[in-house]
């Protein structure tokens, strides 16, 4: 990836991870980048929030309170 691709795809995450916050995802950059790379890959955004939503569900108290 050249140097103006790298910048684009870091101000992209810049955007999306202001929106996750301004929604109140709880997603953090790390998670954002992943998702959008399997996005970009064809996976199914549905299929991706459904398996998130499940994840969060299944996850112990003390997770739950760290990612907020």
């Amino acid at each position: 990836m050249d140097g103006v691709a790298m910048r684009r795809a870091r101000e992209s995450l810049d955007i999306v991870h202001m929106m996750s916050n301004l929604l109140g995802t709880g997603l953090d950059r790390q998670t954002l980048a992943v998702l959008i790379a399997l996005c970009e890959h064809g996976v199914n955004p549905e299929a991706l929030a459904a398996v998130v939503k499940e994840l969060r569900r299944e996850a112990p108290p003390a997770a739950k309170k760290s990612s907020h």
